[in-house]
């Protein structure tokens, strides 16, 4: 929808470019770093992707991706960027995380089990009653 009060309008001559995936890195197995559309009308989605593979190991810091449009109000080319990638760490060697063994737990859960409700049952047999105690203490007339 295109009036005056709309800030959102059909996009021409769209193209983006995905070019800082540096080749000393990365081999571009398929498709293109860059795509062009004739035209973009509100709301509509439209996808693009390639494949890259990595030649080396480490972190690598990512540039977003340049968008150049036209709209119907400017002749001259808008620029706008995609989002921000996260680092990627491209076959890196990672200190491993501490989890929580299920393996163990599977192993040793039922003996851990019974000797917690054996030595439980032995506290409370060996150990006084608050009931029988108080009246221990008192004579009987």
């Amino acid at each position: 929808m295109v009036g005056p009060g709309n800030p959102f309008r059909t996009a021409y001559d769209v193209s983006l470019t995905d070019g800082e995936w540096s080749p000393s890195i990365f081999n571009l197995v398929s498709g293109n770093t860059s795509k062009s559309w004739e035209k973009l009308d509100v709301g509509s989605v439209v996808s693009h992707s390639f494949v890259l593979e990595s030649n080396v190991k480490g972190a690598y810091h990512a540039s977003p991706a340049v968008i150049k449009f036209r709209t119907p109000t400017k002749a001259s080319l808008q620029e706008a960027f995609s989002s921000p990638i996260l680092p990627l760490e491209i076959l890196a060697d990672r200190p491993p995380e501490k989890k929580f063994e299920w393996r163990l737990l599977a192993k040793y859960g039922s003996l851990v089990s019974v000797l917690t409700i054996v030595v439980s049952f032995i506290y409370l047999v060996a150990s006084p009653s608050k009931s029988s105690g108080g009246k221990a203490g008192k004579k009987r007339r």
